[in-house]
């Protein structure tokens, strides 16, 4: 039985890497910074899987060294999950880049350091095409956010230099094939518990109600799917030293919204039918900083491939109304709307 550190498995995507590890056989370890947190890690997994002895919580925390080197001895694989993710964007970037660029290179260097097989960092599409406003055609792995783009988000800035400073370093250490890199898109599908991560607050406003849907659009991709790439990009020999997108279609805010009405019924009674323009969007925006973070994706559609996972992998997302169906579902079910 191999074992398997799953970085922030209390977070969204983290929970679903420790079912599909529990799942199909793996003795499997997750950080949390409390160890008041293990039972609500542990009741997240319960309608899922039995994870019994199978699963061991310890304390570490990405800010500070102590406790990786205990997280990691003996371990096979390590995904590391773990990084912020906020509702806002920091008026100060370094509260987001420091602890993504620091805390990577921390369990990189602590899983090296015990001779692990491979090591899987969950980046982002951010890392990709963050700085591209328009592509002619769908953007793939070879292609890079400019992360010195003044424009950029303190989020997209962060994903870029965490997963550049991750590849620096494997290459300074001669192991670039102990590292694969997973880049997801707008993660979604069902939740866990009464799960409010940022990435589900999509399909959360749209069901609670909005005055209608901005001109903003997202590669959307099932938390599953991205679960079972990460252990694909884990376990494959060819995969080390390799990117791999994870997106399955991208979808306009409306178009999500029309599945939710088509699929939920009298459970979405409230998502909006009618656009917003950008124009009231970006006024919006004066008065309200989550609305002005996304101001500047307005209109914006930029495409990624996930030819080389589905080729070099034999990875396939399922379709994107599924996702955001079960998505919708499972919020509803979980009382977060």
């Amino acid at each position: 039985m191999e074992t398997v550190l799953v970085t922030g498995g209390s977070g969204y995507l983290g929970g679903w890497c420790l079912v599909e590890l529990l799942r199909r056989g793996y003795r499997v370890r997750t950080t949390v910074r409390d160890i008041s947190r293990e039972a609500e890690v542990r009741a997240r997994l319960e309608p899922e899987v039995d994870a019994g002895d199978n699963l061991s919580v310890l304390v570490a925390d990405l800010l500070h060294d102590e406790g990786w080197g205990q997280a990691v001895q003996g371990c096979d694989y390590v995904l590391h999950v773990a990084s912020p993710f906020p509702p806002q964007q920091p008026k100060d970037p370094d509260e987001l880049i420091v602890p993504a660029r620091e805390g990577t290179l921390r369990v990189l260097k602590a899983a090296l350091d015990a001779g692990v097989n491979r090591i899987v960092i969950t980046s982002s599409i951010a890392a990709v095409g963050g700085s591209t406003n328009h592509a002619s055609a769908p953007l793939t792995e070879a292609d890079w956010t400019d992360a010195d783009n003044p424009k950029l988000t303190p989020y997209t800035r962060s994903k870029t230099i965490a997963e550049r400073a991750a590849w620096d370093f494997v290459k300074e250490r001669g192991a670039v094939e102990k590292l694969a890199v997973v880049n997801p898109g707008a993660i979604l599908g069902p939740v866990l518990s009464d799960d409010r991560s940022y990435s589900l607050e999509l399909v959360e406003r749209l069901l609670k109600g909005m005055p209608g849907a901005p001109r903003i659009g997202f590669s959307i991709v099932d938390v599953r799917d991205v679960a079972d790439l990460h252990i694909r990009a884990m376990t494959t020999p060819e995969a080390g030293g390799e990117r791999f997108i994870a997106v399955a279609r991208f979808q306009w805010l409306s178009e999500v919204a029309a599945v939710l009405r088509d699929r939920l019924g009298p459970d979405a009674a409230k998502v909006p039918k009618r656009n917003v323009p950008d124009l009231v969007v970006r006024a919006m925006g004066i008065f309200d900083s989550g609305v002005r973070s996304i101001a500047g994706q307005l209109g914006r559609k930029v495409e990624m491939s996930s030819a080389k996972a589905e080729a070099q992998l034999g990875w396939s997302p399922r379709p994107v109304e599924d996702t955001v169906a079960d998505c919708g579902r499972s919020l509803v079910s979980e009382k977060v709307v």
